[in-house]
């Protein structure tokens, strides 16, 4: 037979566990098998049902099998028994065959279960089905550990198909594009092919856990604890008539532990070249005995602050590197501005009690760098706890539930961002005038010296419960089941000043209280720092409920098999809270909730999911030896913008064994987060003063918005795929997938305020938020608002144009690209040598940035995804040593931002990873010891060279594309007993 042949040849020894003299039985039996070592539960198996099971040893080796107890059919009790193994089974000439399921493959492509019914794959309900026609990449226990990676976002964003731009913590403070500003805990986040961290929507164990960020803005996956994990399984498809809301980019489903049994402790340590620090210890436990089990797991993390001082691109003096100085005008001595605009610089080496104008340096602009001493990630620890349990209340019936508790607190070294031009007035006794006019003065100053460092800690704190009742009705399955999610986080930024008791202290006549700027800060009263000191804290406070009632099973037969049904109702209670404690600019704090945030969120929805096979084992035609096909969709009720619906069409063709074709159509949305519908409530409107090219002065008095605009509508996108998947028989190990996708994005929430002062200067994009001669009743309207400053001075008669900068549906993009994987696994040196490369290739990104513009390529810009992304892997392994090697690639790209444009260079780094068993037969479940070494960025490669200018800071390097570690050792101890 060619499947014993195929298993020959790849030498493997195949064990036929029995091999019954009579036929088979096809109807319901009596069993009842424990627990035990899968082998010998597969063989109890076989003397029951008399079926012919095959497996290679290697499968088999230090896996159990689950209880297996009552009258079942052949189908269910197999089922039952290989639950959680990762295995699935197929009937393969005659006999049962079982095979390395979708739970150990790494790579793209379908995730077809063949008839394994316990089992759901992320991207389908229906169990024992996978997506159909929908590519998804599932990380495996073993890829991760052989990753190297120590937590859950390092992992997630090493895939190709992710974005580094975002809320994490390595972007913010960096910038404040692609909705980093709303980090305010200093989460990490993931943002599949650059959609935006909200539009991916993550999972854990197929639950929406609460949400971080400024609105709910997206899943904080640092808190998911490394060592719990079973397996990732990323969806790269657009899903929301599966899983609704959110789904637009794609769906992360964090698989966790819950069939572990036995004991596990884990320790890890590790250093970024001596500049940071990491540790983390994990215990794992588990139980199953007959009828039940319980997992429980605990994990700590710290990792140290990494210094912008340790890392030569961390600067915002950026000439070293061929680039401008962009230190900040704000020195510690400042720089003092006359009453007719002349500049003086404050000398060094003086505090500022006995300085005179003869003293001053003309023409001198006094300058400091302010990201060289502050940090690049921050101190985080975190404390994991996670438990789960199931309970079989009968035969049919069973109770399962989980809980995840996670706590993480940060601290990190900011650079400033509460600098400013102070007026001194003349009554100040430390008061110098540089021209003799004897009037005010304005000093740029830094209050660093005085007030120390701007420090941003805090913490957060989350939980995640579930529970469900499954009932077996014959072949259906009915599960009624509930969660409940809250994270809250608070965020303090200290060591900044009050605007309000500052100006107080520069008026102060006594020379003992007066507040002085005109040294070095070392002068100043402690009490007159002690009282013009501030701070910023908030709180956000995200709780979600849902409840569901979901049921799936057969609905008839057709010659290729079931057709299978799965449908449910759900729905889900948001709520969303946002404190602010203020005191920046007034006397006395002011304490109070975000204005004009929306009541909760109340989610009713339905859906239906079909599975029909057209042809498969028992009516195969030469060039349709499968074909599959799905369709669902998904009704979704919202108390706040009504009702919403998407249609997903799914078909897999297999014309020959080994080749499979797969296409994916549907639509998806994402509704607007909790500050995007604040509208009117958070804005900002000014006068100011920007360029123009077609105004004879070069520069046009305009009235600028900035806020939230009213009537914000949800997103919606259309995505489809098409692509194959090839593992020819005659081959064995080999493995590729390819994947076409097309994403088009419509009505996305967003704004366009990093490029404001450009909006005159470049109409052909940004020509749909720019109102040229506007009414004098519509200026009149936006001067009358309580929120209005102006800033310049004019009257509403000298507005020349509107620039609405405001957040709201806004832009159109049409993202279109591949995805793919190669790998081969063939026998070397009495190993197994692995080898292969994923990647994505993003042929354009075409936006729209506002209505009305021309749509232009944002592909290979800075602040969007590069064309190219790889990860290429190889590796060797024998018995219990395994050597990894991985070259990640980031392609070059344009940097548009800066004139004259700008070229940056291609990234390419090495990750390696070695391990070495100790003792133990094999299998996740075995005894012994596991050393590892892990070393990411092997060969110490700085990221390359960008003239990256924030609005408040500078950088030598992209945040959203690199990362500052350096070389980052490892040492890694697993201890299995």
């Amino acid at each position: 037979m060619k499947f014993f042949a195929a298993v020959l040849a790849s030498g493997v020894s195949a064990t036929a566990l029995y091999a019954p003299s009579a036929c088979a039985q096809t109807g319901e039996q009596t069993y009842n098998i424990e627990a035990q070592r899968l082998s010998d539960a597969l063989r109890k198996y076989s003397e029951i049902s008399g079926r012919e099971v095959i497996a290679a040893s290697s499968l088999l080796e230090g896996r159990r099998s689950n209880r297996v107890r009552g009258r079942l059919s052949p189908d269910a009790a197999l089922s039952r028994l290989l639950s959680g193994t990762g295995l699935t089974i197929e009937l393969v000439e005659g006999a049962w065959v079982l095979r390395s399921g979708n739970a150990d493959a790494v790579g793209l492509g379908s995730t077809e279960v063949p008839s394994s019914e316990a089992i759901i794959v992320t991207g389908s309900r229906i169990r024992g089905a996978g997506p159909v026609g929908s590519p998804v990449v599932s990380i495996d226990r073993e890829a991760i550990e052989k990753s190297g990676f120590a937590t859950v976002q390092q992992m997630l964003q090493s895939l190709p198909q992710n974005f580094g731009g975002g809320s994490n913590e390595t972007t913010t403070g960096a910038t404040t594009r692609n909705g980093t500003g709303n980090d305010a805990t200093l989460g990490s986040s993931i943002n599949l092919r650059g959609l935006g961290t909200s539009s991916t929507l993550v999972l854990i164990d197929g639950s929406r856990p609460a949400l971080g960020g400024v609105g709910g803005l997206f899943t904080d996956i640092s808190l998911i604890p490394m060592g719990a994990v079973e397996r990732l399984e990323v969806l790269t498809d657009g899903a929301s008539a599966i899983y609704g809301a959110d789904a637009v980019a794609g769906v992360v489903n964090v698989r966790l532990r819950n069939r572990f049994e036995g004991a596990e402790t884990m320790l890890r340590a590790g250093t970024a070249d001596g500049d940071m620090t990491e540790v983390q210890f994990s215990q794992l436990f588990g139980k199953a005995w007959g009828g039940g089990r319980l997992v429980l797991a605990y994990q700590f993390s710290e990792r140290g602050s990494l210094a912008a001082a340790t890392r030569d691109f961390a600067r915002e003096d950026l000439r070293p590197f061929g680039g401008p100085d962009y230190r900040s005008l704000y020195g510690v001595p400042g720089t003092i501005r006359a009453a007719n605009n002349r500049i003086f610089g404050i000398p060094a080496g003086q505090d500022g009690r006995n300085l005179t104008a003869a003293q001053l340096l003309p023409g001198v602009q006094n300058r400091r760098d302010q990201r060289e001493p502050s940090d690049l990630l921050p101190r985080q620890r975190v404390h994991s706890l996670y438990a789960s349990g199931e309970i079989e209340l009968s035969d049919t019936l069973t109770f399962r539930a989980s809980g995840l508790a996670a706590e993480r607190r940060y601290r990190k070294v900011n650079n400033s961002n509460f600098l400013r031009t102070v007026r001194v007035p003349v009554t100040n006794p430390f008061y110098v005038d540089p021209i003799g006019t004897n009037q005010p003065v304005t000093v740029l100053y830094s209050f660093v010296n005085d007030l120390g460092p701007q420090i941003n800690s805090g913490r957060v704190r989350a939980i995640s419960l579930s529970s469900s009742l499954e009932q077996e009705i014959g072949p259906w399955r009915m599960s009624l089941g509930g969660a409940y999610g809250a994270q809250k986080g608070r965020a303090f930024t200290d060591n900044v000043f009050n605007s309000a008791r500052l100006a107080a202290a520069l008026a102060d006549t006594n020379r003992a209280t007066a507040f002085n700027v005109f040294g070095d800060g070392s002068a100043n009263n402690p009490a007159t720092i002690a009282a013009i000191r501030g701070h910023y804290n908030t709180v956000d406070d995200f709780r979600t409920w849902s409840a569901a009632l979901r049921a799936d099973g057969p609905l008839f037969a057709l010659p290729a098999g079931d057709v299978r049904l799965a449908a449910g109702a759900e729905y889900r209670r948001e709520a969303y809270d946002y404190f602010v404690d203020n005191d920046l600019s007034t006397l006395v704090p002011n304490a109070a909730p975000y204005p004009g945030l929306p009541g909760p969120r109340k989610v009713k929805s339905v859906y239906a999911e079909l599975l029909v096979p057209i042809f498969g084992a028992d009516n195969a035609v030469p060039g349709f030896r499968k074909l599959d096909l799905t369709l669902a969709g998904r009704i979704e009720d919202y108390n706040q913008f009504g009702r919403t619906e998407n249609p997903k069409m799914g078909m897999r063709w297999e014309p020959v064994e080994g080749v499979a074709l797969r296409t994916s159509y549907g639509t998806s949305f994402r509704a607007p987060l909790f500050d995007e519908q604040l509208g009117e409530n958070l804005s900002l409107f000014t006068t100011t003063t920007v360029a123009n090219p077609a105004s004879p002065s070069g520069s046009s008095n305009v009235l600028a918005l900035f806020g939230y605009a009213p009537d914000i509508r949800p997103e919606k996108a259309t995505t489809w795929t098409a692509g194959f998947d090839i593992a020819p028989p005659s081959l064995p190990g080999l493995k590729a997938s390819l994947t076409y996708y097309d994403v088009d994005y419509r009505d996305r929430i967003g704004s366009v305020t990093e490029d404001y002062l450009r909006f005159l200067t470049r109409r052909d994009l940004f020509g749909g938020v720019v109102t040229d001669n506007p009414p004098i009743d519509l200026v009149q309207f936006y001067f009358n608002k309580p929120t209005f400053s102006n800033l310049i001075n004019i009257t509403p008669g000298q507005v020349v144009a509107i620039l609405d900068g405001r957040t709201r549906n806004l832009a159109r993009e049409r993202q279109r690209g591949i995805d793919f994987d190669i790998g081969y696994a063939p026998e070397f040196a009495g190993g197994i040598l692995d080898f292969g490369i994923s990647g994505t290739h993003i042929f354009s990104i075409k936006r729209q940035l506002t209505p009305g513009a021309t749509s232009s390529d944002f592909v290979g810009l800075f602040a969007n995804p590069v064309e190219w992304r790889l990860r290429g892997r190889m590796g060797w392994s024998t018995g219990g040593f395994s050597a990894n090697a991985f070259v990640n690639y980031i392609d070059g790209y344009t940097n548009q931002v800066v004139t004259p444009i700008e070229s940056v260079s291609s990234w390419t780094t090495v990750d390696l990873s070695v391990s070495q068993r100790i003792g133990g037969a094999g299998g996740e479940d075995r005894r012994g010891l596991q050393l590892g070494l892990s070393i990411q960025n092997l060969f110490d490669r700085d990221p390359p060279y960008v003239n990256n200018r924030s609005n408040t800071s500078a950088l030598g390097y992209d945040p959203e594309k690199s990362n500052p570690l350096g070389r980052m050792i490892s040492i890694q101890a697993v201890i299995r007993w």
